[in-house]
């Protein structure tokens, strides 16, 4: 099975991605195929609202030419969909929410002259986010705006890993959070394993 993280940090190497690791290497024990698409290295401009992307059900069918509709062809092929990102102003960062706004068309056919189908419906996706504050104060409204994009999405939401970062001056990984986050990648894989073979 495919897992595809988008990462959703401007900074390689920070609490996000340090995060995400131990997950993603969990998933690779248990079998997972990963891949790691760092979103500030890619063109995702914002969605404009055109609804040309409605006018074909089985395409992707935007006209921006950046790099949502290659990412739209992996989020398709994946199994998993994980959602890393550290919350700035209590939701995810910006070429993160960029995208969502674009899968949210260019998956989602409901916006033209007759209602379509989405084309992701059952995609499972979780997230993990790192933030200042305690994750009930800090990531619940993102996951609260995530939980609602998954519902009219028809996307199967599966949890939240948050991790809070205590200050600059505090060192951010250790032992327990990745053992958080190993636990959460193998709570995600049973959850994803149980649903295929229903």
């Amino acid at each position: 099975m495919r897992a595809l993280i988008l990462m959703g940090s401007p900074r390689e190497g920070g609490n996000t991605a340090a995060l995400t690791e131990p997950f993603r290497q969990e998933l690779v024990r248990l079998g997972w195929d990963t891949r790691v698409v760092r979103l500030y290295d890619r063109d995702i401009r914002p969605c404009r609202a055109c609804r040309t992307c409605q006018r074909d059900w089985t395409v992707f069918g935007c006209p921006i030419g950046d790099d949502a509709g290659a990412l739209f062809d992996e989020i398709l092929a994946a199994d998993l969909l994980v959602l890393a990102t550290p919350i700035y102003s209590w939701y995810c960062t910006p070429p993160m929410k960029a995208l969502l706004d674009r899968m949210v068309y260019g998956m989602n056919k409901y916006y033209g002259a007759e209602k379509g189908p989405s084309l992701w419906e059952g995609k499972p996706v979780v997230t993990v986010v790192t933030c200042g504050y305690p994750p009930e104060k800090g990531a619940d409204l993102w996951e609260a705006g995530l939980r609602r994009y998954c519902r009219h999405s028809r996307l199967r939401y599966l949890g939240m890993l948050a991790e809070r970062h205590l200050g600059y001056d505090v060192p951010f990984m250790d032992g327990d959070k990745a053992a958080r986050a190993a636990a959460f990648a193998r709570r995600t894989d049973g959850a994803v394993r149980d649903a295929k073979e229903r």
